[in-house]
């Protein structure tokens, strides 16, 4: 039982230790209101993930939210992001999640931290590190294995968030436990564990749960001495009647927009069709964080996966529809938040911020410099095997590896790949077979006279599952590859790094490798002034399924399908002169990379979360 919610209470279970320092959190609630400090308040949200834009902008983009009416930021923590070899927690730069709280309370924002070990997000693997899901099936239980690598990551992460709380002059006013668990599983214990760990490690502020709008993933996903809250698109009276003990009313994810699926269409939600949800849960005396503020990038290889069926990777854009667009621009949402909002503050809204610069639209040549075989070979072969190695075998997070065998075949043979996890270029003796994908019974006919040779397959992986039972999945070849019946043995493999691609020319005493496509690595470059540097979208006419680096920096994947045409390449990335484009695209390689000046997400389509 939760003991009493009452103003100057503490939400906390009985039983549970008592706090070495009594603190009364700064949220408290009593009677289906918040409180702050004993007073009723309203928690103004917006999510903006520091991960997903790059941290010369973070000021501007809090700044935006203040602007927009906001008097809190939510984030989540992604484990993955810090923590991308085992043992070895990075909170530097781009991770450095301190300086972005405490760049928010400057600002005048609360923080609302959501550091649960998964985040769901539509990022990669719900951000579970690769290398944890590649050697337990237990992932979010009570498993011992789960949990004592759950423990080690609070250990590396707690400690530098605590003494960023209310509690002790911070912006932190609230930390979630876990995130929609009710609609995954049903591990008291594992639940409980994470709330006594935070407790132990110094996290006194109110604690929370988040879960959809139905009595069983509320059932589930709640948690003794932490608040329950919800996520929806609509139904705030479903939320309301959901509530529990006279908890008080809050909305964790408003849900404004929708993510994207490649080969599917853009996904928006009008003003007209958002605000009636804002207003019902406002006038029923709720909280909200609206899901997202500001959505940012999936930069790098970060984006994750559904799956329905098939595999449904997420776009490189997080824009999401948001009131605050990709590259900081506004929209109608935003005024109409900002009017919505100004109600709740005493005084007037800050200023509305500049719109971005954008550079001028602009073309460059794209030279194909070598073949993706060319690169390939080039690398050191990683491991030799009887079978087909997984990405987390081989210690590969994400990208492309590139197996290859020594074969025989009959005429009139085909090959098989078991377990492709996602997507394989097949080559044999350098010439271009086909492609095989994840999901599909497919078969490439190999030559049909039979005969001997090389046998390349360059499995990428498209993004992890990051919700649902599938989440954790493997990357790569996860059974085996098959001529007819026969399983293929000895296997080499090549793991090609997500750092920028070497775009010299293969030396001329090399043969050229026999290509039936027009795939490769490709180099752009545009010459930029002092005055020249600011925000700009790209764009890869010709290209069929490709990656970019700008000056070195993975901006992410392009794919004809759609529907997102451009990328966003932030103003920080730019520098004054010289800039490079490297791009690798083993389908299709185009002629010219386009800066454009209008960002081209795709066509739209309303859309409301479910």
């Amino acid at each position: 039982m939760v003991r009493g919610c009452k103003d100057g209470d503490v939400n906390i279970p009985d039983g549970e230790p008592p706090m070495t320092t009594p603190h009364t959190p700064v949220l408290t609630w009593r009677d289906g209101t918040l409180l702050r400090d004993g007073r009723p308040h309203r928690m103004l949200a917006g999510s903006v993930h520091y991960f997903r834009v790059h941290p010369a902008q973070w000021e501007d983009r809090l700044r935006r939210l203040a602007a927009m009416g906001a008097n809190t930021v939510d984030t989540y923590v992604p484990w993955n992001f810090h923590e991308r070899v085992e043992g070895e927690p990075d909170f530097a730069q781009w991770r450095d999640v301190e300086r972005f709280v405490l760049l928010a309370g400057e600002i005048g924002l609360d923080v609302f931290l959501r550091p649960s070990p998964y985040i769901c997000a539509e990022w990669s693997n719900g951000g579970i590190p690769f290398w944890l899901s590649g050697r337990t099936r237990a992932l979010r239980t009570s498993d011992p294995a789960f949990l004592a690598a759950v423990d080690a990551w609070y250990d590396a992460l707690i400690p530098r968030l605590a003494p960023l709380q209310a509690a002790h002059g911070g912006p932190v006013v609230a930390v979630q436990v876990e995130n929609e668990y009710g609609s995954f599983g049903s591990d008291a214990a594992y639940l409980a564990h994470l709330r006594d760990g935070l407790r132990a490690r110094g996290i006194v502020e109110l604690l929370t749960t988040a879960d959809g709008t139905t009595a069983d993933m509320v059932a589930h996903g709640g948690v003794d001495g932490a608040m329950g809250s919800f996520t929806f698109g609509t139904g705030v009276d479903r939320a309301v009647a959901l509530r529990r003990g006279g908890e008080a009313l809050l909305c964790a994810e408003l849900w404004g927009g929708w993510f994207d699926h490649w080969g599917e269409r853009h996904h928006v939600r009008s003003a007209e069709s958002m605000m009636p949800t804002v207003d019902a849960l406002l006038a029923a005396g709720g909280s909200l964080s609206l899901y997202m503020a500001h959505g940012g990038t999936n930069f790098g290889l970060w984006n994750g996966a559904n799956h329905d069926g098939v595999l449904q990777p997420t776009v490189t854009s997080y824009d999401s529809d948001a009131p605050i667009s990709e590259d900081g621009s506004l929209n109608a949402k935003f005024h109409a938040l900002r009017a919505a909002l100004a109600r709740f503050h005493e005084g007037e809204l800050p200023p509305i911020p500049e719109p971005p610069r954008r550079q001028a639209a602009g073309e460059a040549p794209l030279e194909r410099r070598r073949s993706v075989l060319d690169l390939v070979e080039a690398l050191p072969a990683a491991l030799l095997s009887p079978i087909p190695r997984t990405f987390e075998e081989l210690g590969a997070e994400d990208g492309i590896v590139a197996y290859e065998a020594d074969v025989s075949f009959p005429a009139e043979a085909s090959l098989a790949i078991d377990g492709l996890h996602d997507r394989a270029v097949v080559f044999l003796d350098g010439v271009r077979l086909g492609t095989l994908a994840r999901d599909r019974e497919e078969t490439l006919p190999l030559p049909a006279e039979g005969g001997t040779g090389r046998l390349t397959i360059l499995v990428e992986s498209l993004g992890r599952i990051n919700y649902g039972s599938r989440t954790g999945e493997g990357k790569g070849i996860l059974r085996g590859v098959r001529i007819g019946r026969r399983l293929v043995h000895g296997w080499t493999h090549r793991t090609l790094p997500q750092d920028a691609p070497e775009v010299a020319p293969a030396p001329a005493t090399a043969p050229a490798p026999v290509v039936a496509d027009r795939g490769g690595v490709g180099i752009a470059v545009f010459d930029r002034g002092e005055d020249e540097i600011a925000d700009a979208w790209l764009a890869f006419p010709g290209g069929v399924r490709g990656m970019v680096w700008l000056n070195g920096f993975l901006l992410g994947r392009y794919d004809a399908r759609g529907p997102q045409v451009t990328l966003y390449a932030p103003e920080p990335l730019w520098r004054a002169g010289r800039n490079e484009l490297r791009v690798l695209d083993a389908d299709g390689l185009g002629a010219t990379v386009q800066i454009r000046e209008e960002p081209e997400l795709g066509p739209a389509e309303e859309f409301i979360g479910s």
